[in-house]
C-alpha cells in the first residue's frame, strides 16, 4: 500500500491540472518538451493504473488528474517540489534509491526517461493545461489532442454547400438540408398548403389555433412576402412569450412548491415564469437571458427583470424538514440540483455524473464538478420587494421632493433669521428663572423595589441606578424620607449614564424610556397614621418626544407616556405640582410609584427624586441643558466661538416650540412621500435572509469541499470556484471572467463569473451554449433536434445529423446579437419547415426515422396547447397575463398560469404528458393512451367548453357546420363531413326531444362541438 500511495502521489503530480506553486510556466519550449518527452512516458508507464479518466480503478485511492490530488499527495504527503528534483518523492521513487519506495513496481525506468522527468521537475514541472493555452497555440502545440469532442470545438461558420435543386431552397438552412438529402438519394416533400401552414406556424409561435378571420386574411394576401408578414405578426404577439416560456419552464424544473412530503407552497415563485414571458416577448438577447438567470442580482441589480430571472436557480425541489444531521447532505443535494440544471439547460452536459467520480464518458473530472459547485456555495432562495412601477414612482417622488423642499426651506429660514433672537431671549429668562426658582430638596431613598425583579443601587449623588432583569413592562416603587413642612411639587430627573445603552437614561435598546404613570403617596415614616395621595398637576419637562408628552404621566390613560427620543445620553427633568398643599411632619415618608406600560422594556435606567415647598407655579428651573453645553452657556455670547454658538443653537431648536412645529411639518410631509408599489419575488441571491422553513442549522454551508465519492464525511479540501477545463481557453485563466464585488456589496460575484464564462464565445463555453440554444429552437419547430438529445451534447448523446448546419445556426445567432426572434423566422421561413407530412414508403426505407428531414413529421399538441385550444374555440380563454397562478382546474387563463404544485398536479395536464417538475425535461414524451380520449368524451370540463362552443355557433343561424369546422380545425368540412354532420345533429336532437329535453337542439350542437374537439385534427398542429 505504501508503494501504491507513493506512486499515486507521483502520478498525481505528473498529471495534475495546475503546476505546483507559483505561476505556471508558459514558455513554448517547455510546453513542447512536455508534449514530446514527458507526456509519452506518463501514458506508457503510469496512467493505465493511476488515471481515473483512463484506468478502471485509481490505485492507492488517489485522484491524479487534479491539483488537489497531487498537492495532498498520498500517505507520504506532496509528491514533488518544483525546481528541486532532489527533494521530490517522484525522483526518489523512480531512481529506486529506497527499497520501500520504488516505482514503477515492475521495473526501473530507463535512465533516459528518469532524466526526462528529473529535467521536467527542475524546469518547474510545467503543466500545459493551465495558463498556457495562448503560448501553446503560438508554439503549434495541440494541448487537447485526443480529448476534444465535437461539441467542445469552436464554432465554424462553414460555406453553404452546393445542391442539385437550388430552386427548392428558400433560406441558407435549406442548402444544408438539401445536401444531405442529395447524398442519400432523397428528395424533399412538397410544400404544405397555406391553411395548414398558418395553423402550423400559429401553434408553433403562440400555442393557439389561428382564427377563421386570420386564416381568411392570409389566404387572401397575394403579396410574395405574405408568409414573412405572418411570422412577424406572430412573433410580436404577447402569446409568443407565453408559449415559449413553457418550454423553458420544463428545462428549469419550475414549480411553485418545495416538493417532498410536506410540499409547502412558494407563493412568489411565479415571478420567474413572468420573467420568461416578458423576456421572450422583448427578445432579450439570449446571452443576457442566460447570464441573468444565473446572476441577474449581480449583473443588473436595479432591474426587476434581472432579479426575477434568478428564480431559475430557486425552482428546484427543497427539503423543508431537515434535521441537524441532514443539513450538510441536503445542502450538497441542493447545490447539485442547481449545477445539474444549469449545465443541462444551457450547456447540454450531464455534469452531475462527476459528483462521485470522473465522468465516465465526457472530459469532466470530479474536481471540475466541485469547482463549479462552489459557485453556488452561499446562494439561497430569498424574497425581495420589487418596484412594480419604477417610472411612475420616480415621477411622483420628483414632485414630492420639490414640494418637500419648500417645507425644509421654511424651517431653514426660521433657523437663520429668527432662532438666534429666541435663543438670546431664552438665555435671559433662564437666568431669571434660576435665581427665582424653587428650592428643591433631593430625597433619600430608604426602600426600593421593581415588580419585574430588577435590582436597584443608590449612588452617592442620591440617584438610583437600575440593573438586572428588564421585563416587558414594569413598576418601580421607591420610598424616601422627606423633612419639608409641606410639598407643593415633586421632581423626577432622568439621568444619563455611560453604563446604559447609548448613555440612557432609559433601558430600551435605543436608550429611551416611556413613563406611563406617576403616583405619590405621603404617610408616616413608622407606619402609624393616615396615608394621603398627592394629586399631581401642571407637568413640565425639559424635552418631550413627539406624541409622548409629559402630560401622559398624570392623565387617565394608562398607555400614554413621557419619552425623550431622540435626545438620548442627556439628562432630562420633569416637574409636577401638587393640586393642594400637603402638610407633613418630620416623620414623613413619600412613596413614588413609577409605571412603564407603554413600550416593551422601556424602564428608566437611572433617576433621582426631589420635592419642594416653594410657592406655585413651580418653574422648571433645571431646564435640561446637556452637561456639555453648560460651560458654553456660562460664557457671554460675544465670547463664544462660531462652533460653540452653532452647537448651542442646534440644541436650543429642539426645545423651541416654533422650530419644533416647523420640524414636525417637515416630518409630516416626509411621511406623505410616495410609496413604491411593491411586489414580492422569489429570487436566488446571497447575503439576504433566506426563505426559511424547518431546518435545524444554517441556510447554507460556508465552504464547498471536494468530496470523495460524493460523501460529505470524506472531505478532501476546500473547492475554489472554477469552470470546466475542457471549455476554458483563456491565457489569463479564470481571471478573465472574475471581478470583485463593489465595496459593501452583499454577494460574492462568483455567479457573475460563471455567467460570463457560460456565454464567452472566444474563451469560455459560449460556442456550446449557442449550439444548445439553436438546437432547442430547431427541436420545437421541427419535432426533433439536429442533436436528438437536446440536453446531452456529450459522448453519450446523439451526434448531430447536420453538424455544419448546427454551427451555422449558432454563429447566425451570435452574429445577430444573440436575438432569438430572427432565428425563429429564419427557421420557419425555410423550405424544410414548410414541407408537407405526406408519408413515402420508398423514402422511409432509406431514412425510416426522418433524420434527414425529407418530410414534416406530425406532432401532437402539448397538454397546454390542447387545453388552451379547447378554451379558445369555446370563446372562454381569458387573456390576462402575468401574476400568481391558480390550482383551480376550471381557471380560464392560459395553462401556463396554472400554479405548479408538485404534489397536486392538474390531472388534465398530467394526462397529456405535462412534466412533474421534479427534474429538467428537455423533450416531452407524447403518449397515446385511452384515458386521453375518454377525458375528451366524458369530462364535465370538456362538456362545458363544448356547450360554450355551441353557444358561439348559435349566434350564426346559417352555416353553423361550416363555422364549427373553421373555428375548430381551420378549414371547411368536406361534402361527406357536412352531410354526416347534418345527420348527426338531427339524430341527436331527436333523441333529446324524446327524452323530454326542452333545449334539444342546443344539446345536439354541443355534442357535435365535442366531437370536433376530440378529432385528431384538432389535437395535431398538422
Amino acid at each position: 500500500m505504501m508503494r501504491l500511495a507513493c506512486l499515486a502521489a507521483i502520478l498525481a503530480f505528473l498529471s495534475a491540472s495546475t503546476s505546483f506553486g507559483g505561476e505556471p510556466a508558459t514558455d513554448a519550449s517547455a510546453l513542447a518538451f512536455f508534449e514530446s518527452k514527458v507526456r509519452p512516458i506518463l501514458v506508457e508507464r503510469c496512467l493505465s493504473c493511476h488515471s481515473a479518466a483512463e484506468g478502471k480503478k485509481v490505485r492507492g485511492g488517489l485522484r491524479l488528474d487534479t491539483k488537489e490530488g497531487w498537492t495532498t499527495g498520498g500517505d507520504n504527503g506532496p509528491a514533488a517540489v518544483p525546481g528541486n528534483p532532489d527533494e521530490s518523492l517522484i525522483v526518489q521513487a523512480i531512481k529506486y534509491g529506497d527499497p520501500d519506495l520504488r516505482m514503477p513496481p515492475k521495473g526501473k525506468l530507463p535512465e533516459a526517461e528518469i532524466q526526462v522527468l528529473n529535467d521536467w521537475i527542475r524546469q518547474g514541472a510545467i503543466d500545459p493545461r493551465t495558463g498556457a493555452t495562448a503560448t501553446a497555440k503560438k508554439a503549434g502545440i495541440d494541448l487537447t489532442a485526443g480529448r476534444r469532442h465535437w461539441a467542445f470545438q469552436p464554432l465554424v461558420r462553414g460555406e453553404r454547400p452546393e445542391v442539385r435543386d437550388l430552386a427548392w431552397c428558400r433560406t441558407p438552412i435549406d442548402r444544408f438540408i438539401a445536401a444531405k438529402l442529395d447524398a442519400a438519394g432523397l428528395t424533399p416533400s412538397p410544400e404544405v398548403d397555406r391553411r395548414r401552414l398558418i395553423r402550423r406556424a400559429t401553434f408553433d409561435l403562440t400555442g393557439l389555433p389561428p382564427t377563421p378571420d386570420e386564416i381568411a386574411a392570409f389566404l387572401a394576401d397575394a403579396r410574395p412576402d405574405a408568409y414573412d408578414h405572418l411570422i412577424d405578426r406572430l412573433l410580436e404577439s404577447p402569446r409568443y412569450g407565453e408559449r415559449w416560456a413553457r418550454h423553458w419552464l420544463d428545462l428549469a424544473r419550475y414549480a411553485e412548491s418545495h416538493g417532498f412530503e410536506h410540499d409547502y407552497d412558494r407563493p412568489t415563485a411565479y415571478t420567474y415564469r413572468d420573467f420568461l414571458i416578458e423576456a421572450l416577448n422583448a427578445d432579450l438577447p439570449y446571452d443576457t437571458f442566460v447570464r441573468w438567470q444565473l446572476a441577474g442580482d449581480e449583473l443588473a441589480p436595479e432591474s426587476n427583470l434581472a432579479l426575477k430571472a434568478t428564480g431559475f436557480l430557486a425552482a428546484g425541489t427543497h427539503s423543508t424538514q431537515i434535521t441537524a444531521n441532514q443539513v450538510e447532505k441536503e445542502r450538497y443535494d441542493e447545490l447539485d440540483d442547481m449545477l445539474g440544471t444549469t449545465s443541462t439547460a444551457f450547456l447540454g452536459l450531464t455534469v452531475g455524473c462527476a459528483r462521485c467520480h470522473d465522468h465516465k464518458y465526457d472530459p469532466i473530472p470530479t474536481a471540475d464538478y466541485y469547482r463549479m459547485l462552489s459557485t453556488f456555495t452561499t446562494t439561497v432562495r430569498s424574497e425581495v420587494e420589487l418596484n412594480v412601477d419604477p417610472k411612475g414612482f420616480a415621477l411622483a417622488k420628483l414632485a414630492h421632493d420639490a414640494e418637500h423642499a419648500s417645507h425644509v426651506a421654511k424651517r431653514h429660514t426660521f433657523e437663520a433669521e429668527t432662532l438666534p433672537a429666541r435663543l438670546a431671549a431664552w438665555e435671559l429668562s433662564r437666568k431669571q428663572a434660576r435665581s427665582d426658582g424653587p428650592a428643591w430638596v433631593a430625597l433619600d431613598p430608604v426602600q426600593m423595589k421593581a415588580d419585574g425583579g430588577a435590582s436597584f443601587s443608590k449612588l452617592e449623588d442620591g440617584s438610583i441606578r437600575v440593573a438586572g432583569n428588564n421585563p416587558e413592562f414594569d413598576v418601580y416603587t421607591v420610598s424616601a424620607a422627606c423633612d419639608l413642612p409641606n410639598v407643593t411639587g415633586v421632581r423626577l430627573e432622568a439621568l444619563a449614564d455611560a453604563a446604559l445603552v447609548r448613555g440612557g437614561p432609559g433601558r430600551a435598546d435605543n436608550g429611551n424610556f416611556a413613563l406611563t404613570d406617576l403616583k405619590v403617596v405621603s404617610g408616616p415614616r413608622y407606619g402609624i397614621g393616615p396615608m394621603s395621595d398627592l394629586t399631581l398637576v401642571n407637568p413640565k419637562a425639559t424635552f418631550e418626544q413627539a406624541g409622548l408628552p409629559v402630560s401622559g404621566v398624570v392623565d387617565a390613560d394608562l398607555k400614554s407616556a413621557w419619552a425623550v427620543d431622540p435626545q438620548f445620553g442627556q439628562d432630562q427633568v420633569a416637574v409636577f405640582e401638587t393640586a393642594a398643599d400637603v402638610p407633613i411632619d418630620s416623620a414623613c415618608i413619600l412613596t413614588f410609584r413609577l409605571s412603564f406600560k407603554n413600550n416593551a422594556r422601556h424602564g428608566l435606567g437611572r433617576f433621582r427624586l426631589a420635592a419642594t415647598a416653594s410657592p406655585r407655579p413651580i418653574a422648571l428651573n433645571d431646564d435640561g441643558v446637556p452637561p456639555a453645553l453648560k460651560p458654553i452657556l456660562a460664557l457671554a455670547p460675544a465670547d463664544r466661538s462660531e462652533a460653540q454658538s452653532r452647537q448651542l443653537l442646534d440644541w436650543f431648536r429642539t426645545i423651541d416650540a416654533e422650530w419644533r412645529a416647523l420640524d414636525a411639518s417637515v416630518a409630516e410631509h416626509a411621511r406623505s412621500a410616495p410609496q413604491m408599489r411593491g411586489s414580492k419575488a422569489l429570487i436566488s441571491t446571497e447575503g439576504r435572509p433566506a426563505v426559511r422553513l424547518h431546518t435545524q442549522g444554517g441556510d447554507f454551508l460556508e465552504k464547498t469541499h471536494y468530496l470523495k465519492r460524493g460523501d460529505v464525511n470524506q472531505k478532501q479540501g476546500e473547492a475554489p470556484p472554477g469552470f470546466l477545463q475542457v471549455l476554458e481557453n483563456a491565457s489569463e485563466g479564470e481571471a478573465r471572467w472574475t471581478t470583485a464585488p463593489p465595496p459593501g456589496w452583499h454577494t460574492s460575484y462568483r455567479r457573475a463569473a460563471l455567467a460570463r464564462w457560460m456565454t464567452d464565445l472566444d474563451a469560455g463555453a459560449g460556442a456550446l451554449a449557442a449550439r444548445v440554444a439553436v438546437n432547442r429552437l430547431w427541436h420545437h419547430h421541427l419535432g426533433r433536434g439536429i442533436v436528438a438529445t437536446p440536453s446531452d451534447f456529450g459522448n453519450q448523446g446523439e451526434p448531430p445529423t447536420h453538424p455544419e448546419l448546427l454551427d451555422w445556426l449558432a454563429s447566425e445567432l451570435v452574429r445577430g446579437g444573440w436575438k432569438l426572434k430572427p432565428l425563429h423566422k429564419l427557421i420557419m421561413t425555410s423550405a424544410v419547415y414548410m414541407q408537407g407530412t405526406t408519408f413515402d414508403p420508398a423514402k422511409a426505407a432509406i431514412d425510416p426515422e426522418d433524420r434527414l428531414l425529407w418530410r414534416r413529421t406530425r406532432k401532437r399538441l402539448e397538454a397546454e396547447a390542447v387545453r388552451d385550444s379547447l378554451l379558445f374555440v369555446a370563446g372562454q380563454l381569458d387573456g390576462r397575463m402575468y401574476g400568481p397562478g391558480s390550482l383551480d382546474e376550471r381557471m380560464k387563463r392560459r395553462s401556463v398560469y396554472f400554479a405548479v404544485k408538485r404534489s397536486k398536479l392538474i390531472p388534465m395536464m398530467s394526462l397529456f404528458d405535462a412534466p412533474d417538475a421534479l427534474q429538467p425535461i428537455p423533450a416531452r414524451s407524447s403518449t397515446t393512451i385511452a384515458p386521453q380520449s375518454l377525458f375528451l368524451m366524458n369530462s364535465p370540463l370538456v362538456r362545458d367548453w363544448a356547450e360554450a362552443f355551441a353557444g358561439r355557433l348559435e349566434a350564426k343561424p346559417d352555416g353553423r357546420i361550416d363555422a364549427a369546422y373553421a373555428i375548430a380545425v381551420g378549414r371547411p368540412p368536406t361534402p361527406d363531413e357536412a352531410s354526416r354532420a347534418v345527420e348527426f345533429l338531427a339524430g341527436q336532437a331527436e333523441s333529446y326531444r324524446l327524452d323530454g329535453q326542452a333545449d334539444a337542439d342546443h344539446r345536439a350542437l354541443g355534442d357535435f362541438c365535442q366531437v370536433l374537439m376530440g378529432l385528431n385534427e384538432f389535437l395535431y398542429a398538422d
